[in-house]
């Protein structure tokens, strides 16, 4: 059974949590602001394999939060990050989040910058109070070649259940893709250690 890790990132307000919810229970909630993290757990099912599914929700971000992410970050797979259509300054925070992300996998991760990313435009129930258009959303996802959906946490489970479908598909791409690639390095390791033994063998006969 794959482990799969996901952290949901997002400033306050956002409805991060209401995405959450709905996604784990089909359930809405209203929005609700929380000081601690939580963590998650579901097991599910995608295209046959049987999967265990941690989600981290930590407290809402602001732009300045570094500190916040550092944690998500090295622990996560893949990563759901949510602003308000009706707030820009969410929009804004969820652009710094992503840079943030980005500019933490190469650090942490030797320079590997392949991560699965969702950026999530939440409370499209919200259009008449729109204050970041669609198209905006979507080319910065396709800047940073993320996944791009908006979604209204209080209407549809289903246009939910099917980003996060989409993207623990991404994450288990990314970790068979890492998986094969130690297997592969690991086999010209021992190639190489097997020719350096017997070719010194030969040599000496």
């Amino acid at each position: 059974m794959n482990d799969i890790k996901l952290a949901l990132l997002g400033s306050q307000g956002a409805g991060k949590s209401a995405v959450l919810v709905r996604f784990l229970t089909r359930r809405f909630i209203g929005e609700y602001a929380s000081n601690a993290n939580s963590l998650y757990h579901k097991r599910l099912s995608i295209d046959g394999r049987q999967l265990n599914l941690e989600v981290f929700d930590p407290c809402s971000q602001s732009s300045e939060a570094r500190c916040i992410l550092e944690e998500p970050v090295d622990w996560a797979d893949g990563f759901v990050v949510v602003y308000n259509i009706s707030d820009r300054t969410s929009f804004i925070n969820a652009k710094n989040i992503l840079r943030q992300i980005r500019e933490a996998r190469i650090d942490n991760c030797k320079g590997e910058t392949e991560v699965a990313v969702c950026l999530v435009g939440n409370k499209q129930d919200l259009c008449h109070a729109r204050q970041v258009r669609e198209d905006e959303g979507r080319c910065l996802a396709q800047e940073n070649r993320f996944h791009f959906q908006e979604v209204s946490a209080a209407e549809s489970y289903q246009d939910i259940a099917n980003l996060f479908t989409q993207l623990i598909r991404q994450v288990m791409e990314h970790l068979k893709y890492r998986a094969d690639r130690r297997r592969y390095s690991g086999s010209k390791s021992m190639a190489k250690l097997i020719n350096n033994v017997f070719g010194k063998r030969r040599k000496s006969v």
